[in-house]
């Protein structure tokens, strides 16, 4: 809110978020949410680029498929570690220089390794590859957050969560040329070569946080700096910005667990694991299962496109939907239907129009339902503690991602069918339905409780 002055002397005092909540989308936020989203196409193409290469450095290397598992799982553990790891760094330093650091990292490993010589230094580089993965994807959510209008928020920062799955879709269509032109090492020299490009745009027009420079205190003027390209009309020389909220003192970290805050960190903590857990689960056992359900190795790739598809819709539908309606009911309504979706999957195999349906709506209530939760994570938390809270959010989920990597081959090894294996992945589901409730209810709670102890105080005081 702006406080008009009582005379010339007077400083107004305007509330960040307010000020963005008043206006249009400016050309400068505009610029800022096609950054991030750049970012994440970048990250979304190195994250899956050794699944391009790994049948040519099956060849080069004479390697058996047992031999480049553990690349896979080092990659997902630098992605895990990363998110813990940036989140904070985040918090502390910067949203921008934490970005262009994450994606420094990435580029540089992923330049590197297109020289490695064994498996096992590949290996090694894929983990390093991935602390930088991991970083970058938060932080371009929590920075393009922190510049939509609170009406926007889900809306604009859904279809930036799309470009992981852009990312991959390009990573597909140059594979088979470059590789077959100058190799599997061209993949990976694209993979380093592109974001160190797209780091000096970066340095150029990405702003840092409005919000954080606020809360850090002492940068009034690179903050008033950063609103005049958003608000041009307003004069910035004799305003106090303010963000409406209390102060965080301490580490980010401790903040995510205080009293009126932990319940709902365990909650969304819960929804990711179990989200990642599912979505993993079918991104790497998908094709395999629907195979062994009778269906033709074309059309369990047909199938398999038709849900990664409801994942990039999905986002941005209930982006939509998020912005209209109750955020936790929203998602909590996609998980069940995902679930119940998925466990029926394995009995419509003599259904096609049917098990086509429900891929597709399960693939809505994974991936659309995980980029909600980065979402709803950047509106929970404070701007003190907004990165990490997004990117420790996120790296519990990653967790969840490296147990349903692994735990599809334990099914299959138990013999489990499909019908069985459907219907227990969609567990996960039903839980995570059930977090995002709980979410919504711990969250009513804590502003009665407010509520009730501002009445109170106003009460004491004799107003």
């Amino acid at each position: 809110m702006m406080h008009a002055p009582h005379s010339d002397d007077d400083t107004r005092s305007v509330v960040l978020q307010d000020l963005i909540n008043q206006r249009g989308l400016s050309r400068f936020q505009i610029v800022t949410f096609l950054l991030c989203f750049l970012i994440l196409v970048l990250d979304g193409y190195d994250t899956v680029v050794v699944g391009y290469i790994a049948p040519a450095l099956k060849e080069h290397f004479g390697a058996a498929p047992a031999q480049l598992a553990p690349m896979f799982g080092a990659g997902l553990f630098g992605l895990t570690l990363g998110s813990f790891v940036f989140g904070p760094v985040a918090d502390r330093f910067g949203r921008k220089p934490t970005l262009i650091a994450s994606i420094a990292v990435f580029a540089l490993f992923s330049l590197v390794s297109a020289w490695a010589n064994s498996i096992g230094m590949l290996i090694a580089l894929r983990f390093l590859t991935g602390l930088g993965l991991g970083g970058a994807m938060p932080n371009a959510y929590t920075l393009a957050a922190e510049y939509c209008p609170d009406r926007l928020r889900s809306t604009l920062v859904a279809p930036i969560g799309c470009g992981i799955a852009v990312g991959g879709a390009l990573g597909g269509l140059v594979a088979s040329r470059m590789i077959a032109a100058f190799g599997w090492q061209s993949m990976l020299v694209l993979g380093g070569v592109l974001p160190l490009l797209v780091i000096a745009v970066l340095a150029r027009w990405l702003p840092e946080s409005a919000r954080y420079l606020v809360a850090r205190g002492g940068r009034q003027a690179q903050a008033r700096e950063i609103l005049r390209s958003i608000a041009p009309e307003v004069a910035f020389d004799k305003v106090a910005i303010t963000l409406g909220e209390n102060r965080v003192q301490g580490q980010p970290i401790r903040e995510l667990l205080r009293p009126g805050v932990g319940g709902g960190t365990l909650w969304l903590w819960t929804t990711a694991f179990m989200a990642l857990f599912v979505i993993y689960f079918l991104g790497n056992w998908l094709p395999t299962l629907i195979q062994q359900s009778g269906v033709s190795f074309h059309h369990a790739s047909l199938m398999t496109a038709l849900y990664l598809t409801g994942n990039s819709l999905g986002a941005i539908l209930l982006g939509l939907l998020m912005d209209r309606m109750n955020p936790q009911y929203v998602l909590c309504g996609a998980f069940l239907c995902a679930a119940i979706s998925l466990a029926s999957f394995g009995h419509l195999s003599g259904m096609p129009a049917l098990a086509l349906l429900a891929l597709f709506v399960t693939g809505v209530g994974t991936g659309g339902t995980m980029t909600g939760t980065n979402i709803l994570s950047a509106g929970y938390y404070g701007t003190a503690a907004r990165a990490t809270g997004v990117a420790w959010t996120l790296g519990m989920g990653r967790i969840g991602s490296i147990v349903g990597a692994m735990i599809g081959g334990a099914m299959l090894a138990a013999h489990w069918g499909p019908k069985v294996i459907f219907g227990a992945v969609a567990a996960p589901l039903v839980i995570a339905a059930m977090s995002i409730l709980a979410l919504a209810r711990y969250r009513s709670r804590r502003a009665d409780a407010g509520m009730a102890e501002e009445g109170l105080a106003v009460e004491s005081t004799g107003t």
